[in-house]
């Protein structure tokens, strides 16, 4: 309680979810824009690369803990894309109904109508001294054509989670934050500190 810890992120629905996460803990969260930092290059191959790359220039540069989020859509009828260039596929002005699209056209050109799909976040903490641990998260279900719904942020409108009959886009914030790959991935880091 009481400690800050950087949300290292310049995606505000990212920020906004991580800070619910964080909100019964009592830890003063700040986000990576609100303190001028740079967004690193996501050069990693993996979301874990990404994500700890992410936590680690953060908590470097502001001699804070970080913790980054690196997360995407993955469709098996895509051999798992976007993955890990989910936000790439929305351009640089993150224009995720163009991305949606560009989702939907490739399902239909390979014959996957209602593609099984999945999303992965990996939460990575890091400390000034450039350590870091990561924790990985993963929700599955169903892409949805067109997309249902206008909460959340980016794909949330075409995932259908798997047992479940509103899309991420449709539901409640607090039962999505409940349910979600990034509060799997939560889970997993709060258990690690307990």
């Amino acid at each position: 309680k009481g400690e800050r810890l950087i949300v290292a992120s310049h995606n505000t629905g990212k920020v906004r979810e991580i800070g619910a996460l964080l909100r019964p803990f009592g830890i003063d969260a700040v986000s990576a824009g609100d303190l001028g930092l740079p967004e690193p290059e996501e050069t990693g191959a993996t979301f874990e690369e990404n994500a700890e790359l992410k936590a680690r220039a953060a908590a470097t540069r502001a001699k804070l803990p970080a913790l980054a989020d690196d997360s995407g859509l993955c469709v098996d009828a895509l051999d798992g894309a976007p993955g890990i260039y989910s936000a790439r596929w929305a351009g640089p002005d993150r224009n995720f109904k163009r991305a949606m699209l560009a989702v939907e056209a490739q399902c239909k050109a390979n014959g996957a109508e209602r593609p099984h799909a999945y999303f992965v976040c990996v939460l990575s903490i890091a400390w000034p001294d450039g350590s870091a641990t990561s924790f990985r998260g993963e929700a599955h279900g169903r892409l949805v054509f067109p997309g249902r719904g206008v909460r959340g942020f980016g794909y949330d409108p075409i995932f259908l989670p798997d047992g479940r009959g509103a899309t991420y886009g449709e539901m409640d914030p607090d039962l999505k934050h409940s349910i979600s790959h990034r509060a799997d991935a939560f889970r997993k880091l709060t258990a690690a500190f307990a």
